[in-house]
This record gives C-alpha cells, structure tokens and sequence, in this order.
C-alpha cells in the first residue's frame, strides 16, 4: 500500500474577521501538492494531526481517518478537516 493522502477542507469559520490569507469555507487543499497555498499559521497546528493519520494512528473522539481543528488566529477562527484519502498500489487485488 502507498502513503495515503491527506486532504485538508476549511469546513467552517467561527471568528468575527475575514482570513488573512483569503481562505473560504469549502476550500479544500492536497497536502502532498498544495500545502504552500494554506496558511502557515493553520499548516503549524495541522501537521501533527496529519503526520498521526498518514502514519497509521486515529485521533480520539474524531471519526476514523479524520482530523478537526482550527487555526490559531482569534479574529478568524477557521475550522479544517483534514481526511487520509487511502491509496492502493497498482499490484493490489
């Protein structure tokens, strides 16, 4: 089996202030391909999740191969999901 992948989606924006870098609920991002286009600041609260998922683990009390969380600026408060998209090999059944 191939590393899995990681999608990330801003689901929801709980702040009073519009993102700084422009993200919008709905925008979704490849980690493998796109994450210089997110945030630097949620990509910083992001990665421990995706590093956990990609390599195996489960996060407690999210569903199973997912990930919520938000960014840590307080004006804006985006919400993310992040999902491990499994891939098979091509020599798989």
């Amino acid at each position: 089996m191939k590393k899995p992948g990681i999608q990330i989606t801003l689901i929801d924006q709980k702040g009073t202030k519009g993102c700084h870098r422009g993200h919008k609920i709905g925008d979704s991002f490849d980690f493998d391909t796109e994450r210089g286009k997110l945030c630097p600041m949620a990509m910083h609260v992001a990665f421990p999740y995706i590093d956990i998922l990609r390599y195996g683990g489960e996060i407690p009390g999210q569903e199973k191969g997912t990930a919520v969380f938000a960014c840590p600026d307080v004006d804006t408060l985006n919400v993310f999901k992040i999902e491990r998209i499994d891939v098979l090999d091509d020599d798989s059944p």
